[in-house]
């Protein structure tokens, strides 16, 4: 959901592991030459989330390593959703409503806040929920956890899925230690 820590989480995870991050806002701007508020407000909804799920299977058809903030709204979708299962490793960051619409008031990126608000994000907190437990491999409380401290316990997270797999999840250029400390 919009103020989980997708973008910090995303971007910090990348520089720990040296994996590539690609954000979907810049994915949906990349395939489709406008943001997906600008597509809201000028196509409508339908369209804006067309555009997300071509970010999303962009993202997703990058070769791994690759770490993918994914646009909330694309779990709505059940192809999104199988992508999603199949694409690789999917952490959801979860927290409640509250926390959500707390970090995301005032960014301008975010059109569902300027008319729904607090009900907006409870409703959508609700509804997506069970969807995105549905696909994730790891779940990350956010509320009042640092981003820094996610990090840490998805990159434990992601070493432990290794090694039950018999191999080694992380290729880093900083230290794993660095961030396991």
């Amino acid at each position: 959901m919009m103020g989980s820590g997708k973008s910090t989480i995303g971007r910090l995870l990348s520089e720990a592991t040296g994996w590539r991050y690609m954000d979907n806002d810049e994915l949906v701007r990349r395939s489709s030459g406008a943001t997906a508020r600008q597509i809201l407000a000028d196509r409508g909804e339908g369209e804006m989330r067309e555009a997300e799920s071509s970010a999303l299977a962009l993202g997703i058809a990058t070769p791994a390593p690759v770490v993918v903030g994914v646009a909330a709204g694309t779990i709505l979708e059940r192809l999104n959703r199988e992508r999603l299962r199949a694409g690789g490793i999917v952490v959801w960051l979860r927290a409640d409503a509250a926390s959500l619409e707390a970090r995301a008031v005032g960014a301008d990126h975010r059109p569902w806040l300027d008319t729904g608000g607090e009900s907006w994000m409870r409703d959508a907190v609700a509804e997506r929920d069970p969807l995105y437990a549905s696909v994730a491999g790891i779940v990350i409380d956010t509320g009042v956890r640092p981003a820094e401290e996610s990090v840490r316990t998805i990159l434990a997270q992601l070493e432990s899925v290794a090694a039950c797999r018999g191999a080694s999840a992380l290729s880093t250029t900083t230290p794993y230690e660095d961030w396991a400390s």
